[in-house]
């Protein structure tokens, strides 16, 4: 991670708990009665997504927001790009306002890569979900919250995700939040078990740092987390899987499911769920699934990656010690401990 987020691969185990460490700290901003930060004053930041998002747009729209940039939201439905206008000729155009960030949501595989190596546009990048290859800042906000969960808030500060076993469940095949969460938890230490129909997994998968399993059952007993992703219906072209009935029985989580599960043990899941198929209601509304928190966390996440991308070496405190006047890319979190409003 330089001057983009383009894939989770691109991470350090460094650069990766910097994130989560100033992810923490941008979570007490929550807490308090005006909850913004100056740290993004005078910088504008638009959010390009051409395909439909709910989650991730609000996300970084309340991000932004609370760290007081200037956000513009643009959607590919009723703009010039409905006219058949190229993603250069938009590209070109944001960079004639002048923006500094671009938050970027795309059908096709490799289109945020292109943005920010094509010369098309002098500002950051940041991938929100790139066809089926990558969405960085979602593994970034579940690694943060298995970290909370099953390291502690505080305990967790400084430390990775070595030891801990996820299990990840459902249509790897299509989905880049299971990519994305491959990548890094075993740059932060985890060992990760993907488990699916055989139809349901990619070409190729051998090559991953993780284990496959078809048998959901048999990794239970042993993860500390599991995560279920959900069956992506509108990127299929073929019959996967015989039935939704059959689907359900053999990878999907229920209650006696989640009881053979270690007591500590967490529920994950990146939504929208489909409540029945991959999960049932009374899994999804228990207190060991972790759904609602991954929403909020979400934002601390997106606050964390834009304040250490843009903020650059300016302190966000109203009076920096002479710890924060640091020569590093990224700005130390510890800056964040007594930052005022100005």
């Amino acid at each position: 991670m330089q001057r983009h987020l383009i894939s989770a691969a691109d991470l350090t185990r460094d650069d990766a708990v910097l994130i989560l460490d100033t992810a923490e700290e941008m979570a007490r901003v929550a807490d308090r009665p005006i909850k913004k930060l100056p740290t993004l004053r005078g910088r504008t930041v638009v959010n390009l997504f051409f395909e439909d998002s709910t989650r991730t747009r609000i996300s970084f729209e309340a991000a932004e927001k609370r760290l007081s940039a200037d956000v513009i939201n643009f959607t590919a439905k009723g703009s010039s790009v409905s006219k058949g206008e190229s993603l250069k000729d938009t590209a070109q155009t944001l960079e004639a306002m002048g923006v500094d960030a671009v938050v970027i949501r795309h059908g096709a595989s490799g289109a945020p890569y292109r943005l920010a190596t094509s010369g098309w546009i002098d500002a950051h990048v940041i991938n929100a979900g790139d066809g089926t290859h990558q969405h960085p800042t979602q593994a970034l906000l579940d690694a943060f919250t298995m970290r909370r969960r099953l390291v502690g808030r505080d305990a967790g500060l400084g430390q990775d995700l070595s030891g801990r076993r996820i299990t990840i469940v459902g249509d790897v095949l299509h989905s880049r939040v299971a990519r994305s969460n491959v990548d890094l938890l075993h740059t932060l230490g985890a060992e990760v078990t993907l488990v699916a129909p055989p139809t349901l997994l990619p070409v190729g998968v051998g090559t991953w740092p993780c284990e496959v399993s078809y048998d959901l059952d048999s990794t239970l007993t042993k993860s500390d987390a599991v995560m279920m992703l959900r069956v992506q219906r509108e990127r299929m072209n073929a019959a996967f899987f015989p039935t939704e009935r059959e689907y359900s029985r053999r990878y999907g989580l229920d209650g006696d499911r989640m009881a053979r599960m270690p007591e500590h043990a967490v529920v994950m899941h990146p939504g929208p769920m489909v409540r029945g198929m991959e999960i049932t209601a009374d899994v999804a509304d228990s207190d060991r699934c972790t759904v609602i928190e991954q929403v909020a966390n979400g934002v601390s996440i997106r606050m964390a990656v834009l304040y250490l991308l843009l903020g650059g070496n300016e302190p966000a405190l109203a009076h920096p010690s002479p710890a924060t006047l640091t020569t590093r890319r990224f700005a130390p979190a510890a800056e964040l401990r007594t930052t005022e409003e100005k």
